[in-house]
């Protein structure tokens, strides 16, 4: 039987870093994502493609259905990264792969992936469902991370988003800012790993708890915020937060020095998208400093 599974993409407005030690996080699914389609065959063999937003195929790879070796591929080091998900999944369920003599998977994303709204995780979490297995598990044994991610592509509306004792808590929330309008999605026109930098930010020395309070009481404010200038002062206030914290200036002060409104970084500092609050002047303002994805709040939230 053919099995179609979608997870929505992600964006952390609060909580970057911290939220690895048990802040609070606001985090948004996006209205892009990506599906994964299965077709059992009798061929004896794991085939995979993986298709951009254009509908061309970016990475195949076939595996041996037996042991989950690569027969061929398009990319090694991609066809290795998935060999170890698929190996994972079925250490965590052992029928998964018993339930056909062979399978085509197709995957198919709906947002460039140099975008960094989650090829990843949901993969991860379109895996898992597949799998019938736990997605967060899955992430963590895998690869590590937060997993606010994943909990992105579970939800429909915005939650909040907090490890407690490694357990995550995930609530659904009513986030939907009068001054919506005047937010904008702007994207730096480069993917930063996640992983590098989550170990810079484990080299640094601080005050953990305190960051965790300070990050958290933010993060509570953005949610309850009625006014875009209050929401701005908790934008620069948790810019200014972190920037101490990483020993790196914030985004604003990089790059767009002379924007008039106010910009935060998200997700791993130095790529992906910011958020940027304005007017109709903001789409031309970055578009002339050469950053021509300017998405609407509107048109990026689920």
């Amino acid at each position: 039987m053919e099995k179609e599974f979608y997870s929505n993409g992600k964006l952390l407005l609060s909580g970057e870093y911290a939220i690895l030690d048990g802040a609070l996080g606001l985090a948004i699914p996006t209205s892009y994502g990506q599906s994964l389609h299965v077709t059992p065959t009798t061929s004896g063999f794991l085939e995979w493609a993986s298709l951009d937003e254009n509908d061309e195929v970016w990475f195949t790879v076939k595996l041996d259905i037996s042991n989950l070796e690569v027969i061929s591929t398009s990319n090694e080091a991609i066809a290795k990264v998935l060999v170890t998900l698929l190996l994972e999944a079925n250490t965590q369920n052992p029928l998964l792969l018993t339930d056909s003599d062979g399978f085509q998977i197709e995957t198919r994303l709906t947002f460039p992936k140099s975008w960094g709204l989650g090829t990843s995780s949901t993969l991860i979490n379109n895996l898992a469902q597949w799998a019938r297995v736990d997605a967060y598990q899955l992430l963590w044994n895998a690869f590590g991370g937060s997993g606010y991610d994943i909990a992105c592509a579970q939800h429909n509306s915005p939650i909040t988003y907090q490890l407690q004792n490694g357990e995550p808590k995930v609530q659904e929330i009513n986030f939907d800012p009068i001054f919506k309008d005047s937010l904008y999605f702007v994207h730096l026109n480069q993917k930063q790993s996640s992983k590098e930098a989550i170990t810079n930010y484990r080299e640094q020395q601080f005050d953990k708890p305190q960051l965790i309070k300070n990050i958290s009481s933010i993060t509570q404010k953005m949610i309850d915020a009625s006014t875009l200038s209050g929401f701005e002062s908790l934008m620069e206030e948790h810019e200014a937060l972190l920037s101490n914290i990483l020993n790196i200036a914030p985004v604003k002060q990089q790059l767009f020095p002379d924007y008039f409104g106010m910009i935060k970084s998200l997700g791993a500092w130095g790529g992906d998208f910011v958020l940027a609050t304005g007017d109709n002047k903001t789409i031309p303002y970055f578009k002339s400093k050469g950053y021509p994805t300017i998405i609407p709040y509107s048109k990026m939230v689920l």
